[in-house]
């Protein structure tokens, strides 16, 4: 007869090794999860946007409302959601904006390169002006560098917000730079007028 000692001798070292590779397949997890944490609430560099409507920019600024510029990178995924958002603000806010949604076309690509789903769905957005931007040359005017990055301007060329409209990397839901926007566009006035941008860099290489 086998004894119980010997039979938990046998037993005892496959549960140790099925222990230990659960923990570790628990801790490569945890440690995946953590990454993508902060990669999707890692916020891009901020814009350095000035203060009034720049004089050499080709886009013509509201006189008689005010003026939003949405700039974009038109391969970056995280920019949907912010497209998202943008619909959002526009149907939410009192005053309708001159809008512009602004997107990047480096040299050297294709000529419909820009033209991806994100270009398409700008183009349903209500009264707004899809641009490409040649070079970054608007963007480099408008001081940006984070895909996403949003800029409002009052009817006298002045800069009331510059920030992103999603709460983290590629994730739509109501958030403090969607809600600042609205309340600028609705009430004139909200105590938030920057917020972090959440995108894929502007001028990274081109596939």
């Amino acid at each position: 007869m086998f004894s119980q000692r010997g039979l938990f001798r046998r037993i005892r070292p496959a549960h140790l090794w099925t222990g230990g590779l659960l923990l570790v397949w628990m801790t490569g997890i945890a440690w995946g999860l953590s990454v993508v944490w902060a990669y999707d609430n890692r916020p891009g560099t901020e814009a350095s946007a000035p203060h009034r409507w720049p004089s050499a920019t080709t886009l013509a600024s509201g006189r008689d409302r005010p003026t939003l510029v949405f700039l974009a990178h038109p391969q970056c995924t995280c920019t949907r959601a912010s497209l998202d958002e943008l619909a959002e603000i526009l149907a939410r806010a009192r005053t309708k904006p001159r809008t512009y949604v602004v997107f990047l076309k480096p040299s050297g690509v294709t000529d419909t390169w820009e033209q991806t789903d994100l270009w398409r769905r700008a183009a349903l957005l209500p009264g707004a002006s899809i641009v490409r931007d040649d070079d970054g040359a608007e963007a480099h005017r408008f001081g940006v560098e984070t895909s996403g990055q949003t800029l409002l301007y009052d009817r006298s060329g002045v800069l009331v917000f510059s920030g992103g409209i999603t709460g983290s990397r590629g994730h739509a839901g109501e958030n403090a730079g969607e809600l600042a926007l609205i309340s600028l566009l609705t009430d004139g006035r909200s105590e938030r007028r920057a917020t972090s941008v959440f995108g894929c860099p502007l001028f990274a290489d081109a596939d």
